[in-house]
């Protein structure tokens, strides 16, 4: 009996656990709800119920030349192509800038000079560059992205845990094996959570480029 109650006390801790995390976004809905009803802010200040009521029209009128979903997949469209560019270009060359001290000599200086440039930043450049179209917004989501996948690439190889190296070179690993088979392996945390950075900042990048210079897409809206 006592391993039975023990045992339901746990599942209800769990679910109590699980429910935990509702909690504040609902207690920020209801002081969102509060303040709007008591007209602090004006029309500024919509009311959680009209938001949601506004969103849901938006599904199924347009807003420009697209509904809500149109625009969002032009949004989503922008970032996944900059993405995937991003770390086509960033993936190999942090790797090689982790793993090469004449690479990192030559590749990093230069790099350091752009890399505390904030994405949002460029979009002046990038409109003067390749005009109102969507080069420029492709180009401030890959400038997001692109900085992660190199800068964690890059650490993770360059913090290769180097008893590792040692191990595989005393069992007669070559360099080809080294980087292939220990280092890329061992860097690969640093680097998923460099692409999963990348990726938040393109959609942040996104919402900024429409804003400036968009007809579509959920910055436009």
């Amino acid at each position: 009996m006592a391993a039975v109650s023990a045992q339901a006390q746990r599942k209800v801790r769990i679910r109590w656990t699980t429910f935990l995390p509702l909690i504040s976004p609902l207690v920020l809905i209801l002081i969102w709800q509060i303040v709007a009803s008591a007209g602090i802010g004006g029309n500024l200040m919509p009311s959680p119920v009209k938001v949601v009521s506004e969103f849901v029209r938006m599904l199924t009128h347009k807003v420009g030349r697209y509904t809500l979903l149109g625009h969002a997949y032009w949004s989503l469209r922008r970032v996944l192509i900059a993405f995937v560019i991003a770390v086509s270009m960033g993936l190999p060359l942090g790797l090689i800038m982790g793993w090469s001290r004449k690479a990192e000599a030559v590749i990093k200086p230069v790099f350091e000079i752009f890399r505390p440039i904030p994405p949002i930043a460029w979009i002046p450049l990038a409109i003067l560059w390749f005009g109102i179209g969507e080069t420029p917004k492709v180009f401030i989501c890959w400038v997001g992205a692109f900085v992660p996948s190199v800068m964690n690439a890059y650490t993770g190889i360059r913090f290769t845990d180097p008893l590792l190296l040692n191990a595989a070179r005393t069992l007669g690993a070559n360099e080809r094996q080294l980087f292939f088979e220990v280092a890329v392996p061992s860097a690969l945390p640093a680097i998923f959570a460099g692409l999963q950075n990348g990726l938040s900042l393109s959609w942040m990048c996104v919402l900024a480029a429409e804003l400036v210079g968009g007809r579509e897409g959920v910055g436009f809206i």
